[in-house]
């Protein structure tokens, strides 16, 4: 079982990553584009079967080591 797992950063929260792509973005003539947020992406190959032990399993991992629940949130998708 696969487990993709999306880090960004809260709303509220400075992204200068993002801001500088922005500002890149629009010096090259991509004028349409509103805002940026950087992320991470992280796909995790699981060995159970079991789609709730899972979507547990992954949630713990973010809390403890895959994100900083203080200035970031996540979402988790179960394949």
């Amino acid at each position: 079982m696969k487990a993709i797992v999306n880090v960004y950063l809260k709303n509220g929260v400075l992204d200068p990553q993002g801001k500088a792509t922005h500002h890149a973005l629009e010096s090259m003539n991509f004028n349409g584009v509103a805002d940026v947020r950087i992320g991470k992406q992280i796909i995790l190959q699981l060995d159970t079967e079991d789609k709730e032990k899972a979507l547990q399993e992954v949630k713990e991992m973010c809390e403890a080591l895959l994100a900083n629940t203080v200035i970031e949130d996540y979402d988790i998708e179960i394949n």
